[in-house]
């Protein structure tokens, strides 16, 4: 996936005043570069991210909110726990402390298979997804879905699976984050379980869980109106202006 699949919700943020920036990570999406290999290596980057982006608007502010979806929500939480004073409240979509890759797709990944787009596009929507319910007449978000997966530079897709497989310091993680933290998970999501999201957010110190019903991983594609009312509802309280969203 790429940042594109947050336009339903950063246009909202972007037209109410904030200062929104939806990411590639370097080697996906538009980004040029070589992928970073695990969860770490990026949450390292999001600060310098963070510094140049509030640099270049003038603002004057040293930190950002962060919203991350699945891949994107590891590296938001080991970024908050790494480096705290740059994250003033997280939003994890599609999140589980561990995120072990089924075999059979991380191997197609590594190939650069097609079936993995179809396994990945299969088992990240629930069944509303898969029946087309969407406010867009038209719209297939299995067919979009493996579009843009299908666009993705050579190798991302594999190089990210294996970055989340690999990843092993979720619980740890959370125990270290101190900001203000909503957990969203899609009640019927196969990728990342409500009860392993409902368990990660019980190890972080200021979090809340958000459970949306019949959607399933893609959640800011299945159910972008529930998606958007749950992160307006995150930062209502929370004194920001820059929103930083990653997948």
């Amino acid at each position: 996936m790429d940042h594109t699949v947050w336009n339903l919700q950063t246009r909202y943020f972007a037209f109410h005043g904030y200062s929104v920036l939806a990411i590639d990570f370097p080697g996906h999406g538009r980004s040029e570069g070589l992928p970073l290999e695990s969860i770490e290596q990026m949450a390292d980057w999001i600060p310098e991210l963070i510094s140049a982006a509030i640099g270049a608007s003038g603002s004057g502010l040293e930190c950002a909110s962060l919203v991350g979806h699945s891949m994107g929500a590891l590296v938001a939480l080991e970024c908050a726990a790494r480096y705290p004073e740059k994250v003033r409240a997280l939003c994890l979509m599609g999140v589980s402390a561990k995120m072990t890759v089924h075999p059979v797709l991380l191997e197609a990944a590594l190939k650069d298979d097609p079936i993995a787009y179809d396994l990945v596009t299969s088992w990240g929507h629930g069944p509303a997804g898969h029946l087309g319910r969407t406010p867009v007449p038209g719209l297939s978000l299995i067919g979009g879905g493996r579009a843009l997966l299908s666009s993705a530079p050579k190798g991302a897709l594999g190089v990210g699976l294996t970055a989340c497989d690999a990843y092993q310091n979720g619980m740890s993680a959370a125990g270290k984050v101190r900001c203000s933290t909503l957990c969203i998970i899609g009640s019927d999501d196969k990728m990342t379980p409500p009860r392993n999201g409902m368990e990660l957010a019980s190890a972080i110190s200021k979090a809340k869980f958000h459970l949306i019903q019949d959607c399933g991983h893609m959640m800011m594609l299945e159910n972008s109106d529930e998606s958007l009312k749950a992160l307006k509802e995150s930062f209502r309280n929370v004194e920001t202006e820059h929103v930083v969203s990653a997948s």
